[in-house]
């Protein structure tokens, strides 16, 4: 990050040649919105709820301005050394001292306009309503009668510093209204304690589901200490499957729902780590199979034990872009419905 932040310090406050004052403050800002990253962590711990929500909260913002800027300023470093790289080959006399400096203030502005104006778009959609998205997955092994049963899926959620009680109390809402006959929570719910948030998520004992509520640990569970939140919420209703499966329906007509530990569970030691194996012990392999795994690349093994949907998180949809492209070096699918074999997810 203090690599990061002096790049963009050189190209946007040094390079442009700004008067001497103008220089400074800038600087002085470079330098306090650096330090904020840490210390918005540090203080989130120390001080009241408020002001580290408020704190944490600005220190996200520019994290992600960085991640813009960065792209943006890259970008245009790389088309000016082409240039500059094309005009030695044409052998052209070098720019004189004041027309560098007009170029080098003419990029920073064009970025820093770019970078805001895709920081607000970012900030427009993560602040917004969250959207709910209807999908229709055919199985071929779920039998007719249940034809149209619906599971509403809720992932990465991240109740924590920034998002609060309220911003779940309406998911609830909206989810029930719904009036779903499963509810699949599909990990990464909370970052942090059980007894900094456990006002916070209890509203998760309001939702509603015929055949009920579900959830499998995501790997920011593993930073908020796992066990006693598959406690807290099996105090809220909530069913935590940990590398097992359940059959959902009546005694005549039903499927299997099986539900196993984050990708990474394994590095925590406790007995922790995904096991689908194990997750589907004892099942009938003829009968339909919904998976509910917080990685999407848990798909591999998935799709050579006869799962029929797969329910995963983890990507945020690539969150904010150009990081969509990078997370495909980890992540087989970033966003949306995409079928491996004969199993979807």
């Amino acid at each position: 990050m203090g690599s990061v932040h002096y790049y963009l310090w050189t190209r946007l406050v040094r390079d442009p040649g700004f008067p001497p004052e103008v220089s400074r403050w800038l600087t002085a800002l470079f330098v306090a919105l650096f330090l904020s990253i840490p210390l918005s962590l540090l203080f989130s711990r120390m001080i009241s709820a408020p002001f580290a929500r408020g704190l944490v909260f600005a220190a996200l913002i520019w994290l992600g301005m960085v991640l813009l800027l960065l792209v943006v300023v890259a970008g245009l470093d790389i088309v000016r050394g082409v240039s500059v790289f094309i005009a030695y080959g044409l052998q052209k006399a070098p720019a004189d001292p004041a027309r560098r400096q007009l170029l080098s203030r003419l990029l920073a502005g064009t970025a820093a306009l770019i970078a805001t104006g895709m920081g607000l778009s970012a900030l427009r959609s993560g602040l917004g309503r969250v959207r709910i998205h209807e999908l229709r997955v055919a199985l071929e092994r779920l039998p007719s009668e249940l034809d149209g049963l619906t599971i509403v899926q809720l992932t990465d959620v991240h109740i924590g510093p920034t998002l609060r009680r309220d911003f779940l109390e309406e998911i609830v809402k909206r989810t029930n209204a719904l009036n779903p006959d499963v509810i699949a929570i599909t990990g990464d719910l909370v970052d942090g304690s059980v007894a900094d948030l456990r006002a916070q998520v209890a509203p998760l004992s309001q939702l509603r589901a015929r055949h009920g509520v579900f959830f499998v640990t995501g790997n920011h569970e593993y930073y908020s200490g796992v066990d006693e939140w598959c406690e807290e919420l099996a105090r809220l209703g909530v069913r935590v499957l940990r590398n097992e499966h359940v059959s959902i329906g009546t005694a005549e007509v039903s499927f299997d729902l099986a539900g196993i530990d984050d990708y990474s569970a394994h590095q925590f030691g406790g007995g922790h780590g995904a096991d689908l194996p194990r997750a589907l012990r004892g099942r009938d392999a003829s009968r339909e199979l919904v998976l509910l795994a917080h990685q999407p690349r848990a798909i591999f093994e998935a799709r050579e034990h006869g799962v029929g949907l797969q329910l995963s998180g983890h990507t945020h949809g690539g969150q904010i872009w150009p990081w969509n492209f990078l997370v495909r070096l980890q992540q087989p699918v970033v966003a949306g419905l995409v079928r491996f074999g004969q199993t979807w997810i």
